[in-house]
């Protein structure tokens, strides 16, 4: 199984993550320490990727732009009811967050809602369950995708709705396993494509 296989190259990720909610630095005075313990998951992901041939400038855009995941997870098969259901649900996100919006803020939260949504229906609709068309590279694609969802909701909500119960241990944990999940599954997709060079 392949993401059995990879797992001990995920230590160091697993590590730093439980540093980041062990230390469990203050955001009330932030420091470069407490950026950097904070961001030295992703940096592990990082060269996790590199150790499998990714290029760092294409990693950092990666990790930045839900476009480049939209991309990446390709636009085929097109599963029209997983776009409805995404759609749905970023409608209902939308209508939640809106009459908490104000300014420049009720069209940039739009616009982000409708990148991340697309980006969740193309790794949504790669996971074919009913035709047992499924692999570790859809799973880990499509959990990673609704996991960084289910993240950026919450910090909109608690950012512009109401305070959300432990919403920075939250964000936090899905942030740092959408990530990881997506890692996973491009590693796999990159690993698949070279052994289909090979044959």
């Amino acid at each position: 199984m392949k993401v059995k296989s990879e797992g001990p190259k995920l230590v160091p990720f697993f590590k730093a993550t439980c540093v980041y909610f062990v230390l469990w630095l203050p955001t009330s005075s932030p420091s470069w320490f407490s950026a950097l313990i904070k961001c030295l998951p992703i940096f592990c992901l990082w060269m996790f990727l590199l150790a499998h041939g990714f290029s760092f400038l294409g990693l950092l855009m990666f990790a930045i732009t839900h476009i480049l995941y939209s991309s990446a997870f390709g636009m085929k098969p097109v599963n029209v009811i997983a776009g409805l259901v995404v759609t749905a649900v970023s409608s209902v996100s939308y209508l939640l967050l809106y009459p908490y919006l104000s300014g420049p803020f009720t069209y940039l939260v739009a616009v982000y809602i409708g990148l991340i949504g697309f980006m969740g229906w193309r790794a949504v609709a790669g996971l074919q369950l009913a035709n047992d068309l499924w692999t570790w590279t859809k799973l880990c694609a499509c959990l990673g995708a609704v996991l960084f969802m289910v993240s950026d909701l919450t910090i909109a909500v608690n950012k512009f709705c109401f305070p959300v119960p432990h919403s920075r241990a939250i964000i936090m944990a899905t942030y740092y396993a959408a990530q990881m999940l997506i890692s996973l599954s491009v590693v796999e997709c990159q690993d698949a494509q070279g052994a289909r060079k090979r044959a």
